[in-house]
């Protein structure tokens, strides 16, 4: 369901307001049209995803969002500001190409970032320090980017995008080029932002991360939002699925079984069928099961992975593109 400019959503009893509404969002570089009519809604303190393969229009909507271009055609709003330029200072930015002067002292790259916020340098300079400490990295504060590790400086320009402690943190696939421990670092660090009333948006191609951190999603291909919403609604999308093991192969319960349910031989001789819970729920058939003395030896239901709801709103053509990019993470 799309939502109007202004409007909330709706979180328990309470009305969330919005940190950033989108509508219709067009761009178009030469012929090419990157993004083609894109809503979206981010409610505040939320951590949101923008999940979807490379060239898909992730990073264009997200420069439309902070006011580095213009849209050709849709409106959007960043706290209730159509300007966003005028409120940079309540935004962090971590863009996809990272950057920092590499002669710049670690501390001084974070003040200076901060600077380009409205942070004064000296108040950036010590809360640079306090950060780096956090992070581990105190030992590396005097030190010139050009002598850090990769990590080590992807994490200072991550650090520079939070100094002036933004209301709203953009990050544009942040977890590119960090290894596991890193990842898993910057995972905890975006959970710690929101739990502290901090609105996160980033775009990601790794699914795994987008189900871990994110409560609400948007689906991006071809420059289109098949899917804005919540996790859990994108993946009711596909039935959860019901694997049955029967002791007896055959009975009345039989008929019971949906239509198209798959079944196996399992090692030990017993039997296996797999099929889409029904839409009236599992009841009914347990108690055919049952009362036909079928021979239950296992029940389970499992809910759809966001990597199958991805593949069933997107397309197997996105899906395929999604999983050649994680691949190539994996052996990079």
């Amino acid at each position: 369901m799309k939502m109007e400019l202004g409007e909330q959503v709706s979180r328990g009893n309470t009305q969330a307001p919005l940190a950033i509404e989108a509508r219709g969002l067009v761009k178009r570089f030469g012929e090419t049209l990157a993004v083609d009519g894109i809503d979206i809604s981010v409610p505040e303190g939320a951590i949101y995803g923008i999940l979807g393969p490379n060239g898909a229009g992730k990073t264009t909507t997200l420069r439309m969002l902070l006011g580095i271009i213009d849209p050709d055609a849709g409106v959007r709003r960043l706290f209730g500001h159509d300007r966003p330029h005028e409120i940079a200072r309540l935004i962090g930015y971590l863009p996809e190409e990272r950057g920092l002067y590499p002669t710049m002292k670690a501390v001084e790259a974070i003040a200076f970032m901060g600077a380009l916020r409205g942070l004064p340098l000296k108040e950036g300079r010590r809360r640079g320090h306090e950060l780096l400490d956090r992070h581990g990295l105190g030992h590396a504060a005097d030190k010139q980017i050009r002598h850090l590790s990769k990590g080590m400086a992807q994490t200072v320009q991550l650090l520079g995008s939070l100094v002036h402690r933004p209301r709203l943190v953009v990050f544009d696939e942040p977890f590119s080029g960090l290894d596991a421990l890193n990842q898993g670092k910057l995972e905890r660090m975006i959970r710690t932002l929101a739990e502290d009333g901090t609105t996160v948006i980033f775009s990601t191609h790794v699914i795994a991360h987008a189900e871990r951190l994110c409560e609400r999603i948007a689906i991006i291909a071809g420059g289109k939002v098949p899917f804005a919403g919540a996790v859990d609604v994108a993946r009711d999308r596909i039935p959860p699925q019901v694997r049955l093991e029967t002791r007896v192969p055959d009975g009345p319960w039989r008929q019971a079984l949906p239509q198209g349910a798959q079944q196996e031989v399992a090692p030990g001789g017993s039997t296996v069928w797999h099929f889409a819970l029904p839409p009236d729920g599992i009841e009914p058939l347990l108690r055919q099961l049952i009362a036909s003395e079928a021979g239950i030896l296992s029940l389970s239901i499992e809910r759809a992975g966001l990597h199958d709801a991805f593949v069933a709103i997107a397309g197997e053509a996105a899906a395929r593109a999604l999983d050649s990019e994680q691949a190539e993470d994996i052996s990079s």
